[in-house]
């Protein structure tokens, strides 16, 4: 009997070992903090690695320090128009002071969701709705600003706001699917005038190009001819100075008789004409005379 008494009793105080070790040992992550309250009061974060509490005494609070998603469902709003709009996003949010995060607020994902969904509400209602369809990143600024302004309080820092989807009225996605088919049609219209001017200028550039090759051409074609011609004059000029010595080498072998004669020869020719018009020049009497000379001398 006393052995199984003590047997019970080492039993014991084994497992109360092992329950005190482990409520007094917590090995916390990097990316994790303790935050201690001892006896209710804060000793401060502690971590990461080991951590030695005192069981039953202190009381640990685990603050995840890692960046946070988080969804807002989507939220009716009203513009400054006084149009219904959906609209739904993400925000990202990280702890930087984790004891704050513990003491300032009881339930922080829950009174941030509450503060993003009136804080959209206030940053729709003094937007127009084309202002909320066309500056969607301007919203995202405006209310990442005024997050962080509440959550600073608490230790966490908003990182980034993102709007997922914007779903305005029935009403207005008819309007807007008109204007996306109209601004389609004009798009197709300006793309089909662009291409109808570009041929046309490019037919205009074609026939200039053409007009051009044709004037060099006929440019080139004159000035051939011109050559051409030059060359031609120039071998008639030099075939008239060559005969024309030739006829004065040969002039220069016939005689004086011969010449006279054939001075009388052309008279005879010209009298032919009865609308001839005689003219005798001064040295016709001396061709005359020398003429009679002549014969009387080859008469004797």
């Amino acid at each position: 009997m006393n052995s199984t008494a003590l047997i019970c009793l080492v039993v014991g105080v084994v497992v109360l070992l092992v329950i005190f070790l482990a409520a007094a040992i917590k090995i916390v992550p990097e990316y994790k903090r303790l935050v201690v309250f001892r006896l209710g009061r804060c000793i401060g974060p502690k971590g990461p690695g080991l951590v030695l509490l005192i069981p039953f005494i202190d009381r640990p609070v685990s603050v995840d320090l890692r960046e946070q998603v988080r969804e807002i469902p989507a939220q009716t709003s009203i513009t400054q128009d006084n149009a219904p709009i959906s609209i739904d996003f993400l925000w990202y949010y990280k702890v930087f002071d984790p004891v704050e995060s513990v003491l300032q607020v009881q339930n922080f994902e829950l009174a941030a969701q509450g503060i993003a969904t009136t804080t959209l509400r206030s940053v729709i209602g003094g937007i127009l709705l084309d202002g909320v369809l066309s500056e969607r990143e301007k919203i995202n600024l405006s209310l990442r600003a005024r997050l962080d302004e509440v959550t600073e309080r608490w230790g966490v820092k908003v990182t980034n706001v993102e709007i997922r989807e914007i779903v305005p009225p029935r009403d207005v996605q008819d309007s807007m699917n008109r204007q996306l088919t109209a601004e389609r049609t004009r798009r197709a219209v300006v793309t089909e005038s662009t291409g109808t001017r570009e041929a046309a200028i490019n037919v205009a550039q074609g026939d200039k190009q053409s007009n051009i090759l044709k004037a060099e051409g006929e440019k080139q074609a004159a000035i051939l001819r011109a050559e051409g011609e030059k060359s031609a004059q120039l071998l008639r000029a030099e075939g008239y100075q060559r005969a024309l010595e030739a006829i004065f080498e040969a002039a220069k072998q016939v005689d004086q008789n011969t010449m006279t004669l054939q001075y009388f020869e052309t008279l005879k020719s010209m009298a032919a004409s009865p609308s001839t018009k005689y003219i005798f020049p001064m040295e016709f009497t001396s061709l005359i005379s020398d003429f009679v000379k002549k014969n009387d001398v080859k008469g004797k």
